[in-house]
Formats: C-alpha cells, structure tokens, sequence
C-alpha cells in the first residue's frame, strides 16, 4: 500500500451530483487528512439549479474517514472567475499546500501520489510553480521520465504552494506595462505565439473573458516558474456537456482515458522544458493557429495525391 496522504485536497463544486460523486469517491479513496469544499450558490433564474447544487453538497458531507473538513459555500452566485479565485485565495490562506480539484476531474488513484511528491520533491524550488495532473499528449512519451517540465500549467487536477500563489492576481494590473514592454516576446520568442497570448490577455484585462487560469498562467509565467506534468494522464475530465460552463460540446480531450504512473518515479536528471511537448500543447491547443492550418493543409494535399 502506497504511504498514506498528508497533504490537503480542494474539492469545487457546484451544480453537477453525479460527477461530483464520482470525484469525491476519489477522494475518499485517497483519504486525505484535511478536505476544504468551494461551492458556488446558485443562479436564481435557472429553474431546478438550487435543487441540483443541495444534491451536489450533500454528496461531499459523506466523509467516512478521520478528517477535518472546512466548507468555504458561496451565498450568492459568484461566478466562474470570482468563485474559483476567491476559493483559491480562501485555499492557501488555509494550507501552504494543497491539491486541487474540480467536480468534473476524475483523479486515477495515482494521482494524489505524484501530486504530494512533487510538492515535497519542490516545495522550496521557486523555479516550480505548479503541478499538474492532465498529460494532454495523446500518448507521446517524451522519455523515460516518470514527468516533465513545461510552460504550460494545465488545471484539471493540480497542485501547487502558498508561496506560489501569493502572486497571483485576477485583474492582470501589470500587463499592460508588460506588454508593452515586450515581455512577451522576450518570454516566447515566437511571433504567432506572442500573438495568440497577446489576444487571451488583453481579453482577460479587459474582463471579457470569466474565468480565472489564464491568470495562473501568466502568474507562473512573470514568475519565470515551470509546470511539472506527468508523462502519463491522470485526470480524466468528465464534465463535457450541456451542464459545462466552458466545455458543452466534446472535444479531442473529453473524457481522456487514465494510465498508472510509474511505480517508483525517475525523475529527470536537468530542469529543463521540453520544448517538444510544449510545441505540441501549442498546435493542439491553437496557440499557433496558422502553424496548425499549414500543417493540415499538408496533410490534406498529401491524401488528395494518395499518399
């Protein structure tokens, strides 16, 4: 049996009971010491929306287990951005670590594991400002590694520290001066790049955009930290549908299937970004729209020829 967990988990929910149950049984599983709960109240003009959040925090009361569990519920409807990132706040004024997770981010039992590894292995490492779940590389290992480094800090099922976090700020106040400055251009050095995240800043100071990990990035990112990501998946989201704020119609990444870490971790020998899976994030993701439309023309030029 693998060491028994010491590390906080963070559980958000809302609206959705059957997924939600999913996770929590999860987490039950892994058994964690202290369980903190984010909930988001619900909409007074959605019909049927109070029932569902009643059934969705009643599943998360069943904890069977020796802990503490502390309950941060939102009186009134606060929103994607507002609720995550004020829960996050509320998170690491009560932890200096913790791992994360949202009710439709299905964790293999390994998952926990690695996370309170790495939290350990970089706790004082402020090179390191985050740690994934999700490997969104569709099966490509990069190497031997049980994990690598990368710019990109995916956040289905994560983990991160108080020190990390202290710098996180949802308003974007500083970008404009960064921008244009060209800290961009420096960090990235690719013009479609510095483009596309140009776009998703300016959009996310401007408040068009709710939501609240597009901070996290550029957090992790003017803090020169590096994600660590597993070389295999480990959270499967099953949230995609017509209950999903941002994910209602599935997409390559729905429900992703879960693979067993390695059963004793290597890790690598230099702190170094694998710029191959991240150019891979970046094309798949559309960071590099034009990139992704040549190479798909190749691609459909090739099939019409027969080759």
């Amino acid at each position: 049996m693998s060491a028994p967990l010491t590390t906080a988990v963070a559980l958000f929910l809302f609206k959705r009971p059957e997924e939600t149950a999913r996770v929590f049984a999860e987490i039950a599983r892994a058994r964690p010491p202290v369980l903190l709960l984010i909930a988001d109240a619900p909409r007074p003009d959605r019909p049927g929306e109070a029932e569902l959040c009643a059934q969705a925090r009643a599943v998360v009361e069943q904890v069977d287990w020796p802990c503490t569990v502390k309950r941060n519920y939102a009186e009134h409807n606060l929103g994607c951005q507002r609720r995550l990132h004020s829960g996050l706040d509320w998170v690491f004024s009560e932890c200096g670590q913790a791992i994360v997770l949202e009710d439709d981010c299905l964790p293999h039992p390994d998952f926990f594991r690695f996370c309170e590894a790495m939290l350990s292995r970089y706790r004082d490492d402020t090179r390191i400002g985050h740690i994934g779940g999700s490997n969104l590389q569709f099966g490509r290992r990069r190497g031997p590694e049980s994990y690598y480094y990368s710019r990109y800090n995916h956040v289905w099922g994560w983990a991160s520290w108080r020190r990390a976090w202290a710098q996180y700020d949802v308003s974007l106040r500083q970008w404009p001066a960064l921008r244009d400055g060209g800290w961009l251009r420096d960090l990235l050095g690719d013009t479609e790049l510095v483009l596309s995240w140009t776009r998703i800043f300016d959009d996310v100071h401007a408040g068009k955009v709710d939501t609240w990990d597009y901070q996290w990035t550029y957090c992790c990112w003017t803090q020169n930290q590096l994600a660590v990501l597993p070389a295999v998946n480990l959270i499967s989201n099953i949230g995609y549908g017509a209950g999903a704020t941002h994910t209602q119609t599935a997409g390559p990444y729905a429900e992703l299937p879960l693979q067993a870490l390695d059963a004793e971790l290597l890790h690598p020998r230099w702190m170094i970004r694998d710029d191959q899976a991240d150019q891979y994030t970046e094309r798949m993701h559309g960071y590099r729209p034009r990139t992704w439309r040549k190479a798909w023309s190749r691609r459909l030029r090739r099939w019409l020829r027969g080759g």
